[in-house]
């Protein structure tokens, strides 16, 4: 009896959940997650927080389950930064009961759910906590705290060390965006990850024709004479990602340069910027696709645990300018793909543009698309489908 039974349990579909931290804006780790959730088109999607404006079609018609956090007025969500001692609370308040499989898509938070007994919990890590571990004097200073605020804001990150150290024991096996990342998660953490790479050819493929109408590049795109000449940032706008370097080093170079993306850092920097520099805003797949075909290089100048953009650049050959350390170094080729450079400072960005364009012309079109060929969709989830069968 007991073993018809099991078979019974055997054959019955799994109820699969996706948990993700935020879907405020559109970027890498989201891209990550449609990949997921196309392998699974019924699971519930559960998130923080949730801006159907800025996501725009992108999860149309999903079930979107968001935590009591939205409750919160419109005005606060859109400073959600400021909330972060309640996220620890708000991801372990999801009920997952009725899950037998659960995936969550963590850059910080959704690792730290909490599941019964029975159901299998696998994190896919774009990175350990930042906050925590690597950004907190940078989040000091985007919080602006002074005097007493600082003391108690540092002992919140001391905390938040604890729970992120906790909340990586809780999933039953981890996944890794890169061997950079899983070199952190097995300092940090402690634990052994496998890595399987994010899907960063997924633009490209939608936009395969982009390459065929070129004559269609934007017009912020082309400079006073109609020519391409423009060098490309895409990110998004916060101060852990050095893009006031970027600014100050094409101040002074006087070369045209265009950023795409949005953030609360936006207003600052658009201050900070001389006439050459433009800012785009988010784009459409399309239009980004058209950005990444007519740049002269792509600039990427923070460590990052895998670089989705420096990769979605290279698949449209486009070289990539960038800082060396992190995820990079496993997509860029110095003097082959791009250039790097070693150090965080206007100055040193400014240097690695110059090299940049002493070899310009030189970069092998064909070795930029064939080193990010294999970060193709289709291995990715297949990636995803290898492990589980290993693991659940």
């Amino acid at each position: 009896m007991k073993s018809q039974e099991t078979e019974v349990n055997k054959k019955r579909p799994q109820k699969v959940a996706l948990v993700h931290d935020f879907l405020v804006a559109y970027g890498g780790a989201e891209r990550v997650l449609q990949a997921m959730a196309e392998m699974f088109p019924e699971a519930p999607i559960y998130t923080l927080l949730y801006d159907k404006e800025q996501m725009g079609d992108h999860f149309h018609g999903r079930d979107i389950r968001v935590s009591w956090l939205s409750k919160l007025p419109q005005f606060l969500k859109k400073r959600y930064r400021f909330f972060l001692p309640f996220f620890p609370v708000a991801v372990e308040s999801f009920d997952l009961r009725d899950f037998d499989l659960v995936i969550s898509s963590s850059g910080a938070w959704s690792k730290g759910i909490v599941t019964r007994l029975n159901t299998k919990h696998i994190a896919y890590l774009h990175s350990p906590m930042r906050y925590a571990w690597d950004y907190h004097e940078t989040y000091l200073g985007e919080l602006g705290a002074r005097g007493k605020l600082r003391i108690f804001t540092r002992m919140l990150m001391s905390y938040l060390r604890v729970w992120d150290r906790q909340a990586a024991e809780r999933p039953d096996a981890l996944i890794s965006n890169s061997r950079f990342t899983a070199a952190r998660v097995k300092k940090y953490y402690r634990r052994e990850s496998e890595v399987v790479y994010p899907p960063a050819m997924d633009l490209f493929n939608k936009t395969q024709n982009t390459r065929s109408i070129e004559a269609e590049i934007p017009r912020q795109a082309r400079d006073d004479s109609g020519s391409r000449r423009h060098f490309l940032v895409v990110s998004r706008l916060t101060r852990s990602k050095k893009i006031d370097r970027v600014i100050e080093a094409f101040n002074k170079l006087e070369l045209p340069l265009l950023i795409v993306g949005d953030g609360p850092e936006r207003a600052r920097l658009q201050a900070q910027a001389e006439k050459n520099i433009r800012f785009v805003g988010f784009t459409s797949d399309e239009e980004l696709a058209k950005l990444y075909v007519s740049a002269r290089a792509v600039i990427f100048p923070s460590e990052e645990d895998f670089g989705m953009v420096a990769a979605e650049a290279l698949s449209f050959g486009t070289p990539v300018i960038a800082y060396e350390y992190g995820g990079i170094r496993e997509i860029v080729k110095l003097g082959e793909t791009g250039e790097l450079f070693h150090a965080e400072t206007p100055e040193i960005i400014a240097e690695g543009v110059r090299r940049f364009l002493q070899h310009e012309g030189q970069y092998d079109e064909v070795a930029m698309k064939q080193s990010v060929a294999h970060l193709t969709k289709e291995n990715f989830q297949n990636g995803i489908r290898k492990f589980l069968e290993m693991n659940v």
